[in-house]
């Protein structure tokens, strides 16, 4: 891990201290330090800066300051190049991110003398179909998720896997998530927490106008397809909360597991129970 790649979410106050401290850090130490264009702007003398897109195929590692939101857009920038991702949140502990700022350094020391974990995560492949033709295509970390606009009525959605029709929702929208995804907005709509290095889909319905739709857990490697047969609405389709796409009547969102595969450091003294107690409060009274 040589090249090191680095991503700030420029806003926090925070990255204008930890960012130079953190190319001083690894430059001490003979690492190549490549800086997205942004986060360049934090460093006196950062040297070529880097567009973000162009970062992934340039680095052995990309540590990725900020929250899980900023870690899910690099994360979709990654897609099949496997560079792991090193997720440090400027706030409290995150979901996603491995360490803390105050950690940072520790960490890093642990990672290069192969301490650390790196774990595989599934992502989801989505892709728009109108009236037969492939509309466009995305990957998602966290979930897919076809919602209405807030002054508009309920939604009717189809839906099928594996070219069978496994049910019909009436409802604000359906979430379409990977166990990543599963403490994310899956879990705010009443969906189950799944271990995150599982290989499952979670659809889980917002606020559905039938009480007896349930969340329910698939295989991921069956293709799911969500047709929308609502007229003259306002709905849209989501990746990861971020990216986008107004969809129409009859049009069809097809998820499937995407082939490339995320690699996130991991503490291995930092299990995933031991966040959820964090995070959840899990055990408390």
């Amino acid at each position: 891990m040589n090249r090191v790649g680095i991503v700030a979410k420029v806003d926090r106050p925070e990255a204008r201290q930890v960012v130079p401290r953190l190319v001083e850090w690894l430059t001490n130490r003979g690492k190549q330090v490549l800086l997205e264009k942004e986060t360049a702007e934090l460093v006196a003398h950062p040297g070529t800066a880097i567009r973000k897109s162009d970062l992934p195929a340039q680095a052995d590692l990309l540590i990725v300051l900020g929250g899980d939101g900023t870690l899910l857009s690099m994360a979709r920038l990654v897609g099949d190049l496997g560079v792991p991702i090193l997720g440090v949140n400027l706030g409290g502990l995150g979901f996603l991110t491995a360490t803390t700022q105050g950690e940072l350094f520790p960490t890093l020391d642990a990672l290069f003398r192969g301490e650390m974990m790196v774990e595989d995560r599934m992502l989801l492949a989505a892709q728009v179909l109108r009236q037969d033709e492939r509309l466009t295509g995305y990957v998602a970390l966290n979930d897919v998720v076809i919602t209405k606009s807030a002054m508009s009525r309920i939604i009717t959605l189809a839906v099928s896997v594996e070219g069978q029709y496994a049910t019909g929702y009436r409802a604000d929208g359906l979430i379409i998530s990977t166990p990543t995804g599963s403490t994310a907005y899956c879990l705010s709509a009443g969906g189950p927490i799944v271990y995150p290095t599982m290989d499952a889909v979670v659809l889980t319905p917002i606020c559905s106008h039938t009480l007896t739709n349930r969340p329910i857990v698939l295989p991921a490697n069956l293709r799911i397809e969500i047709a929308l047969l609502t007229e003259q609405q306002e709905v849209m389709l989501t990746l990861d909360g971020q990216v986008g796409l107004a969809l129409r009547e009859r049009d069809v969102v097809e998820v499937r597991r995407a082939a490339p595969r995320i690699r996130l450091v991991r503490d291995p003294q930092r299990h995933f129970f031991s966040v959820l107690r964090t995070k959840l409060k899990w055990g408390e009274r």
